[in-house]
């Protein structure tokens, strides 16, 4: 089953550090830019279909040729890992803080 893309980009509550998230403006907002915590609500992404429910905690950013920067997220429900594009308004710190050094692609 091919993965279909659903535009969903509305503001939020987070339930990880309990701050206001504002829409992104130009694609779907998946995690909060605060603490970079997500929520598994998505089989397909922006479906909002997922059952689950549980904190998407991050768990490691790695730098992408084409993407940016790739947030890794774990499930603290079910453990699943899956990954999502940084945001423009991500906290840098933070971004930092889960590089690994050794995922950074030589020039």
């Amino acid at each position: 089953m091919a993965k279909v893309f659903t535009k969903n980009d509305n503001a939020f509550i987070c339930k990880a550090c309990g701050k206001q998230v504002p829409p992104l403006g130009y694609s779907s907002r998946n995690h909060c830019p605060f603490c970079l915590a997500s929520l598994h609500v998505d089989v397909n992404p922006g479906d909002r279909a997922c059952e689950c429910m549980g904190i998407m905690y991050p768990i490691a950013v790695t730098p992408h040729s084409k993407q940016g920067y790739i947030i890794t997220h774990k499930c603290s429900a079910c453990g699943k890992v899956g990954n999502n594009r940084c945001a423009a308004d991500d906290d840098v710190g933070l971004l930092i803080k889960y590089t690994n050094p050794f995922n950074i692609p030589k020039r």
